[in-house]
């Protein structure tokens, strides 16, 4: 299929106009086999599809597929997929931290380097862990010309700076060595490791849709810039990790800033929600394409709920934010279910679960035998921790009634996106790409670095006819 070009966003032709492949940095290019220095992020239980992920590469475009909540079989079956459709043209698998569950991670790392999965999209990591660090020297070896070459690629989301410094620098010393002993590395792996940073690429999130710092990209994305050359002048490799922007970025003005503010790539998250490829429900995407920029809300993060970690979500005709936050208010305040006045119990169990807690307890218990039986332990143990567990499984149910798109329980849908989805509704309304069904993540992509070289170029060029018409005076 021929992409399409937003009508307002020709290709521009005339010399010394700014091209969209102009945008970012060549090298970004170059390494990930992409036309452009644009991304398509992961989302949760492939909200980022495999479908989105095929439609990217076969467009020479990079995107990363959403592992985060999937299981074993259905990660398999997208990496097969993937290498029969795809084979070389640019695409990477989300490696979600599990804080909580290390043994969670280093089973997804194995399966990773056992299928011969590149790329990893490495999110919510607040520190380097051993699976990411397992991942990333896999394979390390020295070049004929005596350079370090890493063949397991990451693009690591931040959105603070002590945690860029992490992936800017080498694996930390004492994870390499256990590593080595444990047989997982070798010695010229873990030789190796101090000249190569952990990450190829950094990515600052500003404030996006779901899990949120609220850091303005104005300031986070030049501060990582900073920090990046700082690390350079001790450890000359970082000098080659490319830091790129995240969060906002839903019209062709916002890429073009970015892009000015220093980005050698951009990236795209929850405005791909809104495409025909996404792997949410139709439910969901009628809503979020009438969505303005002011119908968002933030939240507690559900997966992080005893951290007071924070989330963006839609807020517009749902009453899930306003549970979201009582539910965190409840365990801040509370000991344990038995805590709970009676009439608060009751609302919670008919209107939230729409079940008993008793009932909701069995279905959780039963999960964690399996995924996390030390997490079950404590929760046996200190009523607190089951009171989160129950808690949190109304923030699993309502992610999925969402991509279910049940009819009946919609006010309690967990939509996360951020204002740039209602700034590209805005920017699209009255084009042939207003509807959900006529959106493809490729053809975004391409209107939106088309836009941002357009924008540029008008911009530039008005600048330097002032110049001009000053020094004429």
């Amino acid at each position: 299929m021929t992409t399409q070009v937003a009508p307002n966003d020709p290709h521009p032709r005339e010399p010394g106009v700014i091209t969209p492949d102009a945008l970012g940095s060549s090298a970004f290019r170059a390494d990930h086999g992409a036309r452009y220095a644009y991304v398509a992020g992961s989302m949760y239980k492939a909200v980022a599809s495999e479908d989105m992920v095929v439609r990217m590469g076969r467009a020479g475009l990079l995107s990363y597929f959403g592992t985060g909540g999937l299981r074993t079989g259905q990660i398999v079956a997208a990496i097969e997929r993937f290498a029969r459709e795809l084979g070389d043209r640019p695409y990477g698998l989300n490696l979600l931290a599990s804080h909580e569950n290390p043994a969670k991670e280093d089973e997804q790392v194995r399966l990773f380097l056992r299928h011969g999965v590149r790329r990893v999209e490495a999110a919510s990591f607040i520190r380097p862990t051993p699976a990411l660090v397992h991942y990333r020297l896999s394979g390390l070896h020295r070049a004929r010309d005596g350079s370090v070459r890493a063949p397991h690629r990451v693009l690591a989301k931040i959105s603070r700076p002590e945690v860029a410094q992490w992936f800017l620098e080498p694996a930390p010393r004492a994870l390499v060595d256990a590593l080595l002993a444990e047989g997982r590395v070798t010695e010229e792996e873990a030789a190796l490791a101090e000249r190569v940073p952990l990450a190829d690429d950094v990515c600052a999130e500003a404030d996006s849709g779901g899990h949120t710092d609220q850091r303005q990209l104005v300031v986070l994305l030049p501060d990582t810039v900073r920090q990046r050359d700082r690390v350079a002048r001790d450890f000359p490799a970082a000098a080659g990790v490319r830091v790129g922007a995240a969060g906002g970025l839903g019209v062709p003005e916002a890429v073009a800033a970015a892009f000015v503010l220093g980005a050698d790539f951009v990236l795209t998250g929850s405005i791909n929600q809104c495409t025909a490829e996404c792997g949410t429900s139709e439910r969901v995407k009628e809503m979020l394409q009438t969505a303005e920029a002011h119908d968002m809300a933030v939240v507690p993060a559900g997966d992080m709920l005893e951290t007071g970690a924070r989330a963006q979500v839609l807020r517009r005709g749902l009453f899930y934010p306003a549970r979201a936050n009582r539910l965190y208010e409840l365990y801040q305040r509370h000991g344990g279910l038995e805590e709970l006045d009676e009439r608060t119990a009751r609302q919670l169990q008919r209107r939230y679960f729409r079940r008993s807690f008793d009932e909701v307890w069995d279905e959780t218990r039963a999960y964690y035998e399996k995924a996390n039986p030390a997490a079950l332990d404590l929760a046996e143990r200190d009523p607190k921790h089951k009171m989160l567990l129950v808690f949190k499984a109304y923030f699993v149910q309502s992610i999925r009634l969402a991509m279910s798109g049940s009819a009946e329980h919609q006010v309690d849908y967990q939509i996360n996106c951020g204002p740039a989805l209602g700034a590209l509704n805005a920017h699209l309304r009255g084009t042939a790409w207003e509807h959900w069904r006529d959106r493809h993540v490729d053809e975004l992509g391409e209107m939106l670095m088309r836009g941002a070289a357009r924008v540029l170029s008008d911009r530039l060029g008005a600048l330097a006819s002032a110049t001009r018409n000053r020094s004429s005076w």
